[in-house]
C-alpha cells in the first residue's frame, strides 16, 4: 500500500511538468536540451535491451520510436520560434502533440498500475500479472515518447541555430 502512495505524488509532479512544458513561451535552454537528448537517448538503449528477452518488445518500441519520430517532425513544423521581450530566443510549441503525448502516457501507466495493483495486494488469481515494462504496448507508448524527444529537440537546436542565423542578418 505504501508503493501507490509514494507513486501517485510523483507521477502527478510528473505530469504537471509536462504539461506546463507545452504551453506557452519556453525558453531555449541548449544545455538542457543537450542533456535531455543523452537522457532519453539511453532510456531507449535500455529499453531496446528488454528486445534480447522477448522480440515482442523490441518491436513495440522500435515501432513507438519510429512513430515518435514522425510526431516530433510534426511538432517542430508547428513550433515558433520568437525573440522575447528581454531579447532571449523563445520557442513556442504547439500544445496538441505534447497534450496527446502526455495523456497517452498517463493513460496507459493508469492502465498497467490497475492491472497491478491486485498482484500487489496479494490476490493469488492477479499473481501472474506481468511487471510494469513487460508489454508491447507500454514500450510502444514510452518509445514514442523516446522517439519524439529525440526527434525534436535535436529538431529544436537545428532550427534554433537557422533562426539565429536568420535574426543575425
Amino acid at each position: 500500500m505504501v508503493m501507490p502512495l509514494v507513486m501517485a505524488p510523483l507521477m502527478a509532479l510528473v505530469v504537471w511538468r509536462r504539461v506546463r512544458s507545452q504551453f506557452g513561451r519556453q525558453p531555449v535552454r541548449r544545455k538542457r536540451m543537450l542533456a535531455r537528448i543523452v537522457v532519453f537517448g539511453a532510456i531507449g538503449a535500455l529499453l531496446a535491451l528488454s528486445g534480447f528477452r522477448d522480440l515482442r518488445l523490441l518491436e513495440g518500441l522500435l515501432g513507438g520510436v519510429l512513430a515518435g519520430a514522425a510526431l516530433g517532425l510534426l511538432g517542430l513544423r508547428l513550433t515558433r520560434f520568437e525573440r522575447g521581450a528581454d531579447g532571449a530566443d523563445v520557442y513556442l510549441p504547439n500544445p496538441w502533440v505534447g497534450g496527446v503525448l502526455t495523456a497517452l502516457l498517463v493513460a496507459r501507466l493508469a492502465w498497467r498500475f490497475m492491472v497491478m495493483m491486485p498482484a500487489a495486494a496479494g490476490s493469488a488469481a492477479a499473481a501472474s500479472a506481468p511487471p510494469l515494462g513487460n508489454s508491447p504496448l507500454t514500450l510502444l507508448v514510452f518509445g514514442l515518447l523516446v522517439g519524439y524527444y529525440l526527434c525534436y529537440f535535436t529538431g529544436l537546436l537545428i532550427h534554433h541555430r537557422r533562426f539565429q542565423r536568420a535574426q543575425a542578418r
